[in-house]
């Protein structure tokens, strides 16, 4: 049984970057992808980016794109987030997930499994 546990969440001030772990125990098919998710009190739970297990394929929304890096390592079975400038507004619980299947998806309904999720925090 797969399981993801979140890491790395905490307070920055705007500009600033901070690296989001999650260490995945069990075994991922080749063919599943993970993503990392976001929600903002009051907001629906929205998708930030997403990378393939196998190809290391990647995916982002448009409103991290260029700021933030999703990549993974397969032998320490982790999947990583580093967000650089980041903006108030980047500010919510931050989830990682992951689905069967070999495509990227936006769609939270796709991803069977979650963390717990860890809490960052933007000061401006």
């Amino acid at each position: 049984q797969v399981q993801l546990v979140e890491s790395g969440g905490g307070l920055v001030h705007a500009g600033g970057s901070q690296r989001l772990s999650c260490a995945v125990s069990g075994r991922l098919f080749s063919n599943s992808a993970l993503g990392w998710f976001r929600q903002a009190p009051e907001k629906e739970r929205e998708f930030v980016a997403g990378i393939t297990w196998s190809a290391g394929w990647t995916y982002y929304a448009d409103s991290v794109k260029e700021r933030f890096t999703i990549s993974r390592d397969n032998a320490m079975n982790a999947v990583f987030l580093q967000m650089n400038s980041l903006k108030p507004e980047d500010t919510a619980v931050y989830y990682c997930a992951a689905r069967y299947g070999s495509n990227i998806s936006r769609a939270r309904n796709d991803y069977r499994i979650w963390g717990q999720g860890t809490q960052v925090t933007v000061s401006s």
